[in-house]
């Protein structure tokens, strides 16, 4: 944890960061030292102790999470032994901190999250949450690929995102920065020679994936005894349980001016998100028709 930015930053607006990748990921330290070198932001650090990537919007309710002071230059830090979704609603509880944050980023993700991938995504969580309470927010991943991106993408990735902060910050001075949407903003891969930033919607894509059965190895896990009395004449079952991991296969790209398909030609997509999850009209109208009939057909 570093004192200094807690006094000096005093009077500066205030930045809280979490991820879903973990406080000592590569993306979320780029982020900071980026931020922290304009010196104009007081940096706060909520971030998950280890990797919760593809956690969603989960929530620990059945125990405790600790929250381990951190030492990351500039910016006061805590590592929590929790989620992304956690992280903020600790963060901003003023529990753990003095105050509320002006403003929460999420990110910088090691991989995009568009179309239904939002669902999964932890990265979009953290930012969600911060909404839920009110609090200015935005998601930001990196579409890295294996072989071609390397870390100094990240810094590219947090310069690149400066001028959209910047600018958010005018808005909530001013008072005009909308209060009913997150932002989701996600980067291409070729960072430096980006096109620009790109108004998108949420599209539909989302990889392809399937399960493979996996040897147990030395992770092999035991059941305790069954209570329930078992028949002696049928045949025995082993007690070692089957294990299965999941597979990405590869991806599907929408049409159309969606999130995915602008930011594989280069652009960095800014999606603005909301919490609640409507269906379609055409679906309203039919269950609108639909439901007075279940009624009548249980008689």
């Amino acid at each position: 944890m570093d004192a200094t930015n807690n006094v000096s930053g005093a009077h500066r607006p205030t930045i809280m960061i979490t991820n879903d990748d973990g406080i000592h990921a590569p993306g979320l330290q780029a982020l900071v030292r980026t931020l922290v070198s304009t010196d104009r932001y007081r940096v706060w650090i909520c971030a998950p102790d280890s990797d919760n990537s593809s956690v969603s919007h989960s929530a620990t309710v059945r125990r405790a999470v600790s929250a381990t002071p951190t030492q990351i230059s500039g910016a006061t830090a805590f590592a929590i032994s929790g989620t992304p979704c956690d992280c903020i609603s600790l963060g901003i509880s003023k529990a753990l901190f003095p105050s509320v944050p002006d403003l929460v980023l999420s990110g910088i993700n090691k991989g995009s999250n568009c179309g239904l991938h939002i669902v999964y995504s932890g990265t979009a969580a953290g930012a969600r949450q911060a909404f839920i309470h009110g609090i200015p927010s935005v998601a930001i991943s990196y579409e890295w690929i294996e072989g071609t991106s390397n870390i100094n993408d990240f810094t590219l990735a947090a310069e690149a995102c400066l001028p959209m902060i910047s600018a958010i910050f005018v808005e909530i001075k001013n008072k005009t920065y909308p209060k009913e949407c997150f932002l989701n903003v996600n980067l291409p891969t070729d960072i430096l020679n980006h096109k620009g930033f790109m108004l998108t919607k949420q599209g539909n894509s989302i990889m392809e994936a399937g399960w493979k059965q996996v040897s147990s190895g030395s992770q092999t896990m035991t059941m305790q005894p069954s209570s329930v009395s078992i028949n002696t004449d049928a045949k025995a079952v082993s007690q070692e349980p089957l294990l299965f991991k999941l597979e990405l296969k590869g991806g599907q790209v929408e049409n159309g001016g969606t999130d995915f398909g602008p930011l594989l030609e280069g652009y960095i997509t800014v999606t603005p998100l909301g919490a609640l999850t409507n269906a379609d009209t055409d679906s309203h109208k039919f269950f609108n028709q639909w439901l007075p009939g279940v009624a009548s057909s249980a008689v």
